[in-house]
């Protein structure tokens, strides 16, 4: 459910599979789709975006106005290495991928919840791994082991923003680095269903915010300082899911994503439903 492949598409081929999930925490619900677009550009290659739209729900009344566009990301992966039966060497890829900052993410005003992007752009590097394992039974283990490190920038934030801020600051967000491990396993219960589960862990660092609160901007008085930070965060999750494919090109994923609420982190329950093409 979480886990990127290490495969690459075959060259002239695309790869479209849309995810419609519910990020679901005490009285709040975040809607949201997000949209991988991949195309095999040559061998070994594999290219794309993933789109990202969301609607937040709050039970204070503060929510979106609107279905709003989040942060887009720009995707590639070359495929190093190619796991063959008998052999222990798993498929390896590196994955190159840098989020543009598409989404609002301040002069929110009174509605927050129209707050999908960062602002910010951020460059992530990743390592992907896959292997398969014949089990006595005759049935199929395929696991893949991924561990990506995000590097962002810093965004220019004016009022009310998705860090936090009021609607007389002004100033500027710097997030910290952040990594993200995935362990998943895919059994395959027949030829056409399977089980999944994800295992993950992400440590976020501290964002800071600096700047200063101008909501008078005629007085005479020096505007105070403001200086906000975080902290660093860390999450466990857990990811069940089925999936069924009707062709090997065509298949529908069902799961729940579960974030358990540990430093600085929120628990969240997401239930998920994706749907795979390969054309």
């Amino acid at each position: 459910m979480l886990a990127n492949s290490a495969e690459t598409l075959p060259p002239g081929h695309f790869l479209i599979e849309p995810y419609l999930y519910d990020v679901h925490s005490t009285h709040t619900d975040g809607f949201g789709s997000r949209a991988y677009v991949l195309y095999g550009l040559v061998e070994n290659l594999t290219v794309g975006l993933i789109p990202i739209v969301g609607y937040n729900r709050a039970d204070d009344g503060r929510s979106s106005s609107r279905i709003g566009w989040g942060d887009v990301s720009l995707q590639a992966q070359y495929r190093l290495t190619q796991f063959h039966e008998g052999s222990w060497f798993p498929t390896i890829a590196i994955q190159l991928q840098e989020t543009l900052p598409n989404g609002r993410y301040d002069r929110l005003g009174n509605r927050p919840g129209d707050g999908f992007g960062s602002g910010i752009y951020a460059t992530t590097l990743a390592l992907n791994s896959q292997s398969y394992f014949w089990l006595p039974n005759g049935r199929i283990l395929r696991m893949r082991f991924n561990v990506s490190k995000t590097f962002p920038g810093n965004a220019s934030v004016h009022g009310v923003s998705v860090y936090g801020t009021g609607e007389g600051f002004r100033g500027h967000a710097r997030p910290g680095n952040s990594l993200f491990i995935d362990a998943s396993w895919e059994y395959s219960l027949t030829r056409r269903w399977v089980l999944a589960l994800d295992a993950t862990y992400a440590h976020s660092g501290n964002t800071h915010i600096s700047g200063h609160d101008v909501m008078d901007p005629g007085s005479a008085l020096p505007w105070p300082d403001i200086r906000l930070d975080s902290g660093s965060s860390v999450a466990f999750g857990l990811a069940p899911a089925i999936e069924y494919s009707w062709t090997p090109s065509m298949g529908v994923l069902l799961g729940t994503r579960v974030i358990l609420g540990n430093r600085n982190t929120t628990s969240t329950i997401s239930p998920a439903l994706a749907f795979n093409w390969v054309l």
